[in-house]
């Protein structure tokens, strides 16, 4: 199953972004002393002990307005409880029980989703007393944090993790490839999913957003086992009125987190837009392997340059991952349709590929000696050794007397020779720069 859905919900400027960014660990929402500043769901993975979970930031919900923009506002803050499996309901503990809190309560009732009651703001442990007024709400205990301090959190996010599903953590066998297509609405992504499994096994339509949910298919090839997660298309904010469709970019993102490698499905006739870079960008947070498909090829008009210049353009348009490869197909002809699981396993190998330290190192050594790391007002940068600490992206630690003095465009050259050396084709890798300490050897 997905990983579990927490949607941190309450009324305007009680802290929700605050305490979104503390758990995602990065400040992610914008966090401003103004009501409203929060307009759409934010999303973000966390963890709490052996718990991984993803949440989503709410604008406030403002009961009895009329103003567009606070509809709106209660509209997603009511698509994400839609979409949560546990609620944390945030109060503020200064302004004690408001009529805005009542009115939230009510709301959240008719959810019949678990509800986490957390009354922020007690920076004071002798403003603690004060929880006992929010028992009125009809949520059980309070649990009083304070998201600027850090402090309660441990107990609120036990209470959280009490709640998920059972079962939420089942998984496919490790040797099973797990393959997403993911892509704005009307791209062809179930017309893919179809031409490559050779039935109708998913719904197809020309109606922009028929896929509402992830639908999981597996299937064996050439030996291999997969999954195929059919998304629904992410569209543009802003560009969606329909509610239900709203409810699939969650899903969709999901589903990225459940894959091995991203299939990023382009529409040849429309070309690259920003919506495409921004659902990629989805995925390379994620850490996923991704190829990319540009889909109904058969309709252009094309000459002997026709594919050399729109992969051109995607270079362009893409230069944060050269190392995509681009396949053009059409799935209403199945032109090249039999080539993606080939590119998809070979993506998916070397996304999980781990090379041996003393491999890694020689790779590093030659490429030091081969051009010197930079230096910064008189200070070298000394690279003492290189290991893979992780797979999936792979990912290498690299010890250096100074990490302040790596740049970044020395990492890319690091990168390159490794992708000279070892491929990694689809894939994305990660370096991580970490100062040698002074008991460390070579």
């Amino acid at each position: 199953m997905p990983t579990p859905v927490v949607a941190i919900v309450g009324r305007p400027n009680v802290g929700k972004s605050t305490l979104f960014n503390r758990l995602a660990g990065e400040r992610i929402s914008i966090v401003e002393d103004k009501p409203g500043i929060t307009r759409d769901r934010i999303y973000a993975s966390s963890e709490w002990l052996d718990h991984k979970f993803r949440m989503i930031d709410t604008g406030g919900i403002e009961v009895g307005e009329e103003d567009e923009i606070l509809y709106r506002i209660r509209e997603q803050a009511e698509l994400a409880m839609h979409e949560a499996d546990v609620i944390i309901f945030l109060v503020d503990g200064q302004d004690g029980v408001t009529n805005a809190d009542k009115e939230v309560a009510q709301i959240l009732y008719r959810t019949r989703k678990p509800i986490v009651l957390a009354v922020n703001k007690l920076d004071n442990p002798k403003m603690m007393q004060t929880i006992y007024d929010f028992y009125e709400l009809g949520f059980g205990e309070p649990f009083g944090i304070s998201t600027s301090h850090g402090t309660g959190l441990g107990d609120m996010l036990d209470e959280v993790a009490k709640n998920f599903p059972e079962d939420y953590d089942a998984s496919y066998p490790e040797d099973v490839i797990k393959v997403s297509m993911i892509g704005r609405p009307n791209v062809g992504k179930s017309s893919l999913v179809n031409a490559l499994l050779g039935e109708e096994r998913v719904m197809v339509s020309e109606i922009a957003g028929t896929t509402r949910d992830a639908v999981d298919t597996e299937f064996v090839y050439d030996d291999q086992d997969y999954v195929l997660i059919d998304t629904a298309g992410m569209r543009k904010r802003g560009k969606v009125y329909e509610n239900t469709e709203r409810y699939s970019v969650m899903r969709a993102m999901s589903a990225i987190e459940r894959s091995d490698v991203c299939c990023l499905v382009i529409n040849a006739e429309e070309g690259i837009i920003e919506q495409d870079k921004k659902i990629v960008g989805y995925a390379l947070e994620a850490g996923r392997a991704i190829i990319i498909l540009v889909n109904k090829w058969d309709v252009l008009e094309k000459n002997d340059k026709t594919a050399i210049e729109f992969e051109k353009q995607i270079r362009k348009e893409f230069p944060f991952m050269p190392w995509a490869p681009v396949l053009f197909v059409s799935a209403k002809t199945k032109q090249r349709v039999h080539k993606i699981l080939g590119m998809v396993k070979t993506a998916s190998e070397h996304h999980s590929m781990r090379i041996p330290t003393s491999t890694v190192n020689s790779i590093i050594e030659d490429a030091v000696t081969m051009i010197a790391p930079p230096t910064d007002k008189g200070r070298k940068c000394r690279v003492y050794y290189t290991t893979q600490v992780a797979v999936r992206p792979p990912s290498f630690a690299v010890f250096v007397n100074d990490p302040e003095l790596m740049h970044f465009s020395y990492q890319r050259y690091l990168e390159n020779k490794l992708r000279d050396s070892f491929g990694f084709e689809g894939t994305p890798i990660k370096l991580f720069i970490r100062k040698r300490k002074q008991d460390e050897k070579n």
